[in-house]
């Protein structure tokens, strides 16, 4: 990457919405982690939702946080907050699993906020994210999880190209089927 700063377009636009990404790392992140909510938005200048401290939320935080202090370099990559354009409000958080591999593939999560679900933000941060992994020079594949009974996520995912290529069970999530679209089919999308 060639600007740490840059690892997801700091506003991407749908037709239907706008995100700004806000990175979540160094003192949010630690914030989060302790479940401090009051300092995490502190430092990140974000009204971010209690949501943001759910236990679910609390996991992926103690987890890339664990990933960040093993590896700094993978911090741009791994956790952002989604923020709604242009009213401010924060409608979930993304990022990739860590930096390309050495096979060259990126695997994308995002979540949206219960209270903002339905409107189109996923479809955003999805688009959002998949732009991003094609414009990294080495990112070959981009990989999706989703529980075979997650529908509202596979419904997401339809349209962007996404084939699926096997199974995986993940000892906290339980079985996920893959989804993967090579990095070059993603930019006509």
């Amino acid at each position: 990457m060639t600007n740490p700063d840059d690892a997801i377009r700091p506003v991407f636009v749908t037709p239907e919405r706008q995100v700004r990404w806000v990175l979540l790392a160094g003192r949010p992140l630690i914030c989060l982690v302790a479940g401090d909510l009051v300092g995490a938005r502190a430092h990140t200048g974000l009204d971010l939702p209690e949501f943001f401290v759910s236990e679910r939320a609390l996991g992926l935080w103690r987890e890339r946080f664990d990933q960040v202090t093993a590896d700094p370099a993978s911090a741009p990559w791994v956790a952002r907050a989604a923020v709604s354009e242009p009213d401010g409000a924060v409608v979930g958080y993304a990022g990739y699993h860590g930096p390309p591999n050495e096979d060259g593939m990126v695997e994308i999560g995002y979540t949206v906020v219960p209270e903002a679900r339905r409107r189109g933000y996923a479809r955003a941060m999805l688009r959002s994210l998949l732009v991003r992994a094609a414009e990294e020079p080495g990112v070959r594949v981009v990989r999706v999880t989703i529980a075979p009974d997650n529908v509202a996520s596979l419904a997401t995912i339809r349209g962007f190209g996404f084939v699926e290529t096997g199974e995986d069970i993940d000892e906290k999530d339980g079985l996920g089927i893959i989804h993967e679209v090579p990095a070059d089919h993603i930019l006509g999308t």
